[in-house]
Parts: C-alpha cells; structure tokens; sequence
C-alpha cells in the first residue's frame, strides 16, 4: 500500500463514516422496503399503506396522488409523506411513477450489516482529464431489466496501474458520476460500482479517487432500479479500493 498524506487519510475516514450514516440510517439506502409502479387506477399495493394512482405523465412522471387513513395526499417525484414510522417517496423514471416506503425497521433486522472495504490506498488517488462532450444516445439497462437511453455528458480518462481506461460520466450538481465495472467484480458482492469525481467548470483535469469507489443503492435493497455500467465503463484491470461488500451483521 501506498502512504497517503495525512489529510487524504482524514478525509476519507469521514467519507466512510458518511457512507455508513446513508446506508444504515432510519431513512438510508437499507431501509427501503417495498416499491410500486403506479398507473391511474387507485388500487392497494403489497407493503405499501392506502391507496395509490398516477395523475399526469411527462418527463417528470406526473404525480402520485393516494389516500391515508381517508386523507388525500400527492407527491411529486422526490416528495414525501410521513405515515407513522415510515417515509412514503415518489420517484419517476421514462414517465413512470413510483410510491417507495422507507422503514427504519428494515435498516437496523435482518438487512442490517457492515460496509466492508478495501484499504486506502493512496496509488489509487489518480491524476484524469474530463472532456466535456455530449454522446449520441446509449442505450442502458437497470437491474430490474428496463432498458432505456442517455446522452452522458462526457468522458474521463485515466490510467489503473498503467492502463488507460475510460468513465463516461454525467454532471450532478458539482460531481461528474458514473457506474463501472472492473475485474474484481463478483455478483455475491456487486457486479459493479458507482464513483463521483469533483468536476470542473467545463473541460480540464480531474483526480479520479477510487477509494471512493461505492456500492449502488441496489446492493441494500432489491427495490432499487440501479442502471448498470455503459460497455466503456466496464473496465478489464483490477480497482482494489473503495467498498467491496456488505458484511451481515448476523
């Protein structure tokens, strides 16, 4: 392993320790329990309390209107509503729209546990270059077998332990982010990883730091609709670094 700076150390440390309060917390990435997609006709859905319908459509998915304990309630992609101890959000995806409910009794059972990681390794904190440029549409696929398109934003470029690679990317907020694969993948522990790398204002260099190499949402619960790795993500060189698993707390 490589000596890191003291200050890469200290960052870092609290970057795990923000990843674990995200995945285990009472509202985290664990505690989603069920998911539904809804269309216009109010019906119940296993897991998930009262009645729920889709109103409207677009590329924010319209709006998921449903009845609580004989009060109506309507959510927008992103909102939320309380229903005793659990958290009830809309999400949308192509149009679609969704109820997902968050019980922080699912993050603390049986789906509890440990994110477990690589070392730091400072080696693996990597000098790139960020080229801004649309791509022609890509055709993508979730873990729940959805296909769909995207342009990605543009492409990163760097070298694992010599070898070139590519990270095509999107802008969110002030991250550059992206899904990849690399040849330690394992389905019994992820078949790929996501990354966010600080982003420049436009075209210009980038450090590419795959400590912080991160499992998706999917791997905490399987109501997750992760997109998987375009092919120029999927890289063949090892990333021995980042989260590598989750360790059953039982």
């Amino acid at each position: 392993m490589s000596d890191a700076p003291e200050q890469f150390r200290d960052e870092h440390r609290d970057w795990t320790t923000t990843r674990d309060r995200a995945a285990w917390g009472p509202a985290g990435l664990a505690a989603l329990a069920s998911m539904a997609w809804l269309d216009a006709t109010p019906r119940a859905h296993e897991g998930i309390p009262g009645t729920w319908a889709a109103i409207g459509s677009g590329p924010a998915g319209g709006v998921a209107v449903g009845t609580l304990d004989r009060e109506s309630v309507a959510l927008a992609p992103g909102e939320e509503a309380r229903h005793g101890t659990l958290t009830l959000r809309a999400f949308a995806r192509d149009g679609e729209i969704s109820i997902r409910v968050l019980d922080p009794a699912r993050a603390t059972g049986p789906a509890a546990g440990a994110i477990d990681r690589y070392p730091y390794d400072a080696a693996l904190r990597v000098p790139g270059t960020f080229e801004e440029r649309a791509t022609a549409p890509v055709e993508t696929l979730a873990v729940d077998g959805h296909r769909s398109t995207t342009r990605y934003a543009g492409v990163v470029t760097c070298e694992v332990g010599g070898t070139p690679v590519e990270l095509w990317v999107h802008r969110d907020g002030g991250d550059l982010f992206a899904a990849f694969s690399d040849s330690t993948a394992d389905p019994a522990r992820y078949a790929f990883r996501m990354l966010r790398v600080p982003a420049p204002a436009g075209s210009g260099p980038v450090t590419v730091d795959l400590n912080r190499a991160y499992l998706p949402p999917s791997r905490f619960s399987p109501h997750y609709v992760c997109v998987t790795p375009p092919p120029a993500n999927r890289w063949t060189v090892p990333v021995r670094a980042g989260e590598r698993g989750i360790v059953p707390s039982a």
